[in-house]
C-alpha cells in the first residue's frame, strides 16, 4: 500500500456501525445521509450481482447494493422491511442493504490497524482498517471502494449495458 492508497482518517473520527453476516462493519458518519427501515427496490436487468436494484428516494434514483453479496457473505432472504444505509458521495447517492444498524462510534485514528496490502479486486477490497472494539472487531470500509464493484462484476455490467452509472 502506497502513501497515496492509504486513506486519510482524522485524529478521531465518528463511524456508523452495522452488521453484515454477523460481522461488524463501519463507514464514516460524514458519508451517511440517512437510514431507512423500508423501501421498495426495483430490479434492474443485467445489473452486477451485488446491485439489487434501484430505490426511489424523494425524487432521487438510488442504486441499492446488497452488502452480503458485495462482501462475499452467503445471500439471505430479503426481509419485508430491509435496512438501508444511504450514503452520499459527492453528488451520487447509494443505498447499502445491511442486516442490522448498530451505534455510531468515535475511534482514535491510531487505534485503527490498516492492512499491509489491500485485497484488490476481491469482495473485501473495501476494508481499509480494523479496530478491536470492546465486544467485537470493527471492519472499516471506504465508501468509495464499496460502490466500486470488484472488477469482474463491473466489467460484466459495463459489457451488457454499454455504459456506466455512478460508481459502477
Amino acid at each position: 500500500m502506497t502513501a497515496q492508497d492509504t486513506p486519510i482518517i482524522p485524529s478521531a473520527s465518528r463511524h456508523c456501525c452495522f452488521l453484515v453476516g454477523g460481522d461488524c462493519f463501519a463507514v464514516p458518519s460524514a458519508s451517511v445521509a440517512e437510514v431507512l427501515r423500508d423501501g421498495r427496490i426495483t430490479r434492474v436487468p443485467h445489473a452486477p450481482e451485488a446491485v439489487l436494484g434501484l430505490l426511489h428516494l424523494r425524487g432521487r434514483i438510488v442504486p441499492v447494493i446488497d452488502m452480503r453479496r458485495r462482501l462475499g457473505f452467503p445471500v439471505s432472504i430479503l426481509s419485508a422491511n430491509p435496512t438501508h444505509l444511504v450514503l452520499r458521495l459527492h453528488d451520487d447517492w447509494y443505498s447499502l442493504l445491511v442486516d442490522e444498524m448498530l451505534d455510531v462510534i468515535e475511534v482514535p485514528a491510531d487505534s485503527i490497524e490498516h492492512p499491509s496490502q489491500p485485497a484488490a479486486d476481491t469482495p473485501h477490497d473495501a476494508v481499509v482498517g480494523v479496530f478491536a472494539g470492546a465486544s467485537q472487531l470493527v471492519h472499516f470500509l471506504d465508501p468509495q471502494r464499496i460502490v466500486q464493484l470488484p472488477g469482474r462484476q463491473r466489467e460484466q455490467f459495463i459489457h451488457k449495458q454499454g455504459a456506466t452509472h455512478g460508481g459502477f
